[in-house]
This record gives structure tokens, sequence and C-alpha cells, in this order.
């Protein structure tokens, strides 16, 4: 696949080199190139674009930026940049004040997600929740020991759920499909419940979710 990924940061190099590692296309896109020239370096199949000339690249669209400056993000390519395109959602409504006894806090109310925001302020375009409940160091291809994690996602369209499932299976994921977007609401706090021991107690070691039936 042809994947933009927007956004620079460690989220968005990970990303993006693990979608080098599996033979895709990328285009990562930035405000600032300078920001990736190590990047750029190391991963010299990678083209370093604009967040509009990235999403015009990508038939699938990856979200890593801040998620509070996501809808401005997106808001600088125009909805056509994105009608009828899988756009992977990595971002969480981080903001709104300090942590409480570890606990990051949000923007968001407990009632609505960033991605219900997102997907309101562009209708034609299918957002998919995925990668946000995990630390970048996991997110493509994590050792566990040979047990596979499990990755939540959600979104409307089913087409694109789907070739976001396959994306995580080949990273080393087993997709878990929540439902529509509504599911963000229970998705995105996995971001809190992920980070409580790196921000209460400073434990930063590898760890991720699993589903158990």
């Amino acid at each position: 696949m042809k994947v933009g990924v927007i956004g620079s940061g460690v989220v968005g190099q990970t990303l993006a080199a693990g979608f080098l590692k599996h033979g895709h296309s990328v285009a990562i896109g930035t405000r600032d190139p300078a920001k990736l020239a190590d990047f750029a370096a190391k991963h010299f199949a990678a083209e370093v674009r604009s967040f509009a000339e990235a999403a015009a690249f990508g038939e699938v669209v990856v979200l890593a930026v801040g998620g509070e400056v996501a809808l401005d993000a997106l808001g600088q390519l125009g909805a056509a940049a994105l009608d009828g395109k899988t756009v992977i959602d990595a971002c969480n409504p981080i903001g709104g004040g300090p942590p409480v006894a570890g606990v990051l806090s949000f923007f968001t109310g407990q009632n609505e997600s960033l991605m219900e925001r997102l997907q309101k302020a562009f209708p034609e375009a299918h957002f998919v929740k995925a990668f946000n409940s995990v630390g970048a160091g996991q997110m493509v291809n994590p050792d566990f020991r040979g047990v596979r994690p499990t990755m939540f996602i959600c979104g409307n369209d089913a087409k694109a759920k789907a070739t976001v499932a396959a994306i995580c299976d080949a990273f080393g994921w087993d997709a878990e499909d929540m439902g529509p977007v509504e599911a963000a609401r229970a998705i995105e706090p996995l971001c809190k419940l992920w980070c409580i021991p790196g921000v209460g107690r400073g434990d930063w070691s590898p760890h991720a979710f699993k589903l158990l039936r």
C-alpha cells in the first residue's frame, strides 16, 4: 500500500518505519522537515512531505499527532484529501489538566471521544481507532514471549476496519473490533490505564493489553 503518515513525532516515525519494514511505500508529513533528518537518513525509502502531500500520497492515512492539534492538522488538508480513505487514528485527547495520582487528564468528557469529533468534522473519511493504547516502543511486532497482544479498534466502516485489522496482524497484534465510532469512548481511556505505571511510578517497561475468552 501507499501510506501517508501525518505527524513526525515518535509515534509517527515508529509507525512509518513499521510500514516500511512490511514493504509499504510511505510518505511522512511534517511542518518541520529538519525534525525528520535522522529518520530520513535511516529510512531513505520514506518520502518527507508536507501534511497535505502525505495525505494525498496515501491510500491509507495515519494520524499521529498530539490530540489537541488533531483537528487543526486535518483542517490544513481539507476534507477532499481524506474522502473515502481509511484514516488510522492513533491520537489520544491528553490535556485539560495535570495527571492525578498517575492518571492522565483528557480534554474530552466521559460520553464523547476525540475520534467522534474527527469523524463528525470529516464525515466522508473512514476513521479507525488503533495504536493509541500502547507505547511507541511496542507498536510494531512487540515481543511478549510468544503471546500476541490485543489491539482494540473501532470505526463505522467495515472495509476500513478490515484493512486496519490486517495491518495489526502484520504488526504482531490480534485486532479486536469493538464496533462503531462511539466505542472510541472506551478505547481512548485505555491510554490512561497503559500510562499509569509510567506516569505514576516511573515504570515504562514494555506492557500491553490482552483480551482473554
